[in-house]
């Protein structure tokens, strides 16, 4: 199968180097014009998790290039690999998505936070656009470079049980064989609204209090006062979450402690982008919490709260 991986960053760079090592055929969708070029005349260079390294030939392409009017596109993919944060689905992506993504080809969106599966499916409406998230962690030291940093899964599948054909349960299935038997450790759900909760709630957690302490993971809850903030909005958004369709579990509190104690050597995103002076993913995880909480009418102090600081920030 052909694989189009649309963003250049650690988890696009992972994602391409580990199917290219199996043997398919991929193209890298970049931001900039100079890592399309580099990847092209210099290759990838991927460090794989037991520290192997390897030099892979790598396909690659500016977005301005994709997103070009003209004929058909030279490189036809049978799956899209969508791996940008939330700010870079532009509309100039978007426009590259309708010309490469015709119907039936699946597109996996792995963005965290909420909104961008509803742009997407207006955006390609006759596509099948599907949730993903993943566990695997990756480090891009530079623009042709990729560390696999830890060992996880892909899971991906419907919103919800209810807006499935049995076409589209075919077509997941013939997708996640191909994952499989390109080595990627692949999940299929059938409602995957619910992993996207969970995931939006450790995001919603861990993100803004990195981000606006300048702390690693594991330092996060080994200060009282973070960790009476970590409660306080970790209970707001389970309470927001559930409300808007969450299901009921047990054990979220102790769940968030063990991501931190999990990735306690990890910069969060967020954390990095303020760092380095770049556009957070904030108004896609809290401010998607804040805006269901404005819809069932909930109070959402501590999420606006950390909107702002974070925002604030970004500003300085």
């Amino acid at each position: 199968m052909k694989y189009t991986v649309v963003g250049a960053g650690a988890i696009g760079l992972l994602y391409a180097a580990r199917l290219a090592m199996a043997g398919e055929e991929v193209l890298v969708v970049t931001r900039t014009d100079e890592q399309a070029q580099s990847l092209m005349k210099k290759g990838l260079l991927f460090k794989d998790a037991s520290g192997a390294e390897h030099g892979l030939r790598m396909a690659a392409q500016p977005v301005s290039r994709f997103s070009a009017a003209g004929g058909p596109p030279a490189f036809a993919p049978g799956c899209v690999l969508l791996a940008v944060k939330q700010p870079h689905i532009s509309e100039e992506l978007l426009r590259g998505l309708r010309r490469i993504v015709p119907a039936g080809v699946p597109l996996l969106a792995l963005q965290n936070g909420i909104g961008h599966l509803e742009r997407l499916r207006d955006a390609l409406p006759h596509s099948a656009v599907y949730a993903a998230i993943t566990t695997e962690g990756a480090l891009r030291p530079d623009m042709r470079s990729v560390i696999h940093t830890g060992i996880g899964q892909l899971t991906f599948g419907g919103w919800t049980p209810d807006n499935l054909s049995e076409g589209d349960s075919d077509a997941q299935k013939m997708l996640l064989h191909a994952l499989i038997h390109a080595g990627i450790q692949a999940i299929l759900s059938n409602d995957m609204k619910d992993q996207v909760f969970l995931k939006l709630l450790i995001n919603a957690v861990v993100n803004p209090l990195t981000a606006i302490f300048q702390v690693k993971n594991g330092e996060l809850p080994r200060d009282a006062y973070r960790a009476r903030m970590m409660r306080a909005l970790h209970d707001e958004s389970v309470a927001i979450l559930r409300a808007a369709g969450m299901a009921g579990h047990d054990g979220l509190w102790e769940r968030l402690l063990e991501v931190c104690a999990a990735t306690a050597a990890n910069e969060s995103s967020m954390l990095r982008d303020v760092r380095a002076g770049r556009a957070t993913e904030i108004s896609w995880i809290n401010g998607g919490i804040i805006r269901y909480a404005e819809r069932l009418g909930l109070p959402s102090r501590m999420n606006e709260a950390v909107l702002a600081l974070v925002e604030a920030l970004n500003a300085s």
